[in-house]
């Protein structure tokens, strides 16, 4: 074998190659990106009042989407700020997806790394740099991922322990009347298992069966209603019958699949059939996963 010793090439100066060819070479080719298994589902999408978007791509066989902008040369200030923005738009049109924003620039500073470094705190976001390369008449195009997103905890395993509190922090932040209501929410768990107890975390009330979190349902104690909080996957079936129901669906959370449910104090004997059926329903999806 042959060693061959390849030329570094500056796209933004360069004649010919531009910022839609990097695109054509991506788009052709997404896994030189290194994202993992996906695939292109638009380019150059319009946003609303905001530009658009230089590459979208969804996961094959996942949920995640990737928004992703290409600067040649140094990124700045106005690539950041676009590439988050972009990413945000998207993320609001379409929840049931879990989104990621991506930068992709020739280079990526220091000072531009450790700004990337604080948004990566908050905002699921990935820095890639690319360098453009040449022997002979060929090209090629080498990216380097030199951020990635730092994937946010998992609640039932760090929360419980380092987030714990007490009755009395709920009923001062929700009041006694709607954790009473917690209450009559947990005798119908207990149907299903009679040593489940509340448990009181800094975010939510959950279920733990000797001391170990059980969350197939959680509770949000708000002052004048609970959120009560199921985890069952996203149906047109279950959201039917909910509606039907009658009852206040505020969002599915799709990070942590949860139906968000609205539950005034008065709802609970109307409503006491299908909060069982739901109960029961996300009990036996937990003790089948």
């Amino acid at each position: 074998m042959n060693y061959a010793k390849f030329e570094k090439i500056n796209l933004k100066s360069h004649p010919v190659l531009n910022e839609k060819w990097v695109q054509d070479r991506i788009a052709e080719d997404p896994s030189i990106l290194g994202l993992g298994d996906i695939v292109l589902k638009d380019r150059e999408r319009i946003q609303p009042k905001a530009g658009r978007l230089d590459l979208l791509f969804q996961e094959v066989d996942g949920n995640r989407r990737y928004e992703v902008e290409v600067q040649l040369g140094a990124t700045d200030e106005g690539h950041i700020i676009r590439t988050i923005e972009y990413w945000d738009i998207e993320r609001k049109r379409y929840p049931k997806y879990e989104h990621t924003a991506v930068i992709v620039a020739e280079d990526i500073t220091s000072r531009f790394l450790n700004v990337i470094g604080l948004f990566n705190r908050m905002i699921p976001l990935i820095a890639i740099q690319m360098n453009a390369l040449t022997i002979g008449e060929h090209v090629s195009l080498v990216f380097t991922t030199v951020l990635d997103h730092i994937p946010l905890g998992i609640v039932d395993e760090e929360e419980e322990v380092a987030e714990a509190t007490d009755r009395s922090y709920w009923e001062q932040r929700g009041s006694k009347k709607t954790v009473a209501f917690a209450d009559q929410l947990l005798e119908i768990a207990r149907a299903h298992d009679p040593n489940l107890e509340l448990k009181y975390n800094k975010f939510y009330i959950g279920l733990a069966k000797n001391g170990q979190p059980s969350n197939f349902v959680i509770f949000r104690p708000k002052k004048g209603f609970i959120r009560f909080e199921p985890r069952l996957k996203d149906s047109a079936e279950i959201q039917e019958r909910l509606e039907s129901a009658g009852l206040d669906i505020m969002d599915y959370d799709s990070r942590w699949g949860r139906y968000c449910i609205r539950l005034q104090t008065s709802d609970f004997e109307k409503n006491r059939k299908i909060i069982e059926e739901i109960i029961s329903e996300a009990y036996a999806n937990a003790n089948t996963e």
